[in-house]
């Protein structure tokens, strides 16, 4: 048996390094965000970054709206089954199963935004949704709508979802009271309108499928399992009583 400890203890040990991924758990973020967030160099971040990203905890993706940025993103699969990973090697005893997410205890309101309004953000809509039942309240909007795609809602009706939404313009929304606003795209977090609530923001950096081999199905299929995961840990954390649904 050997004595080292497994690879997770020795990346996430370092204080530097858990702080990264407690921000990634926030939602995806460019260096200069990680930077401002830890207090810490650039230089120091990068390298940081660069070795959960060796080990595969940590993906970039070039954002959509400036190619020169990176936006990083936390693989919360992989470091669950890393963490799986490191109680076994502790003690057979010790292996972790997934725990089922939490229902939510309130009824959050939440927000998909993406440019278009014709793909990524109804489907989150639609798989969030079909998760909660009417236990959160749930839209989707574009700063450009236009149609749904074709192969939005056949890959949907892969997952048991008839999906039928009518484009949205999020100006029209932007007065509504929300908990949680997920940009799905870079280009429309850079245009995000502000709300009266106040809601957390989160940001998911999606390509657009419709730009992606030229909107083919498989296109879809990708975004919708990125989607689907990402929903899943999203409703692990609407736990708690929204604020201003206690305030009235």
């Amino acid at each position: 048996m050997t004595s080292e400890p497994p690879p997770f203890v020795r990346l996430a040990g370092d204080p530097l390094r858990w702080r990264l991924l407690r921000e990634l758990v926030g939602g995806d973020r460019r260096v200069r965000e990680l930077v401002e967030a830890v207090g810490q160099p650039q230089s120091l971040v990068s390298y940081h970054l660069g070795r959960l990203r060796a080990a595969g905890l940590v993906t970039g993706r070039r954002s959509s709206f400036d190619g020169r940025d990176t936006y990083y993103h936390l693989d919360l699969d992989r470091c669950a089954q890393a963490l799986t990973d490191t109680g076994t090697a502790l003690h057979p005893g010790l292996r972790l199963e997934p725990a089922a997410p939490p229902s939510p205890v309130a009824r959050w309101r939440v927000l998909f935004l993406c440019t278009g309004n014709s793909g990524r953000s109804p489907m989150a809509e639609a798989l969030l949704r079909h998760r909660t039942g009417d236990r959160v309240e749930v839209a989707s909007a574009g700063s450009q709508p236009k149609p749904l795609h074709p192969n939005a809602v056949r890959v949907m009706s892969e997952y048991g979802i008839t999906l039928s939404h009518d484009p949205t313009n999020v100006d029209t929304l932007r007065r509504r009271r929300f908990h949680v606003v997920v940009s799905l795209c870079d280009r429309v977090r850079e245009v995000c309108p502000e709300f009266p609530s106040h809601p957390r923001l989160i940001h998911w950096s999606m390509p657009d499928p419709a730009a992606q081999d030229g909107g083919a199905v498989s296109a879809y299929r990708h975004t919708a399992a990125e989607l689907d995961g990402r929903i899943r840990y999203l409703t692990a954390s609407l736990t708690e009583a929204p604020a201003f649904e206690k305030t009235g």
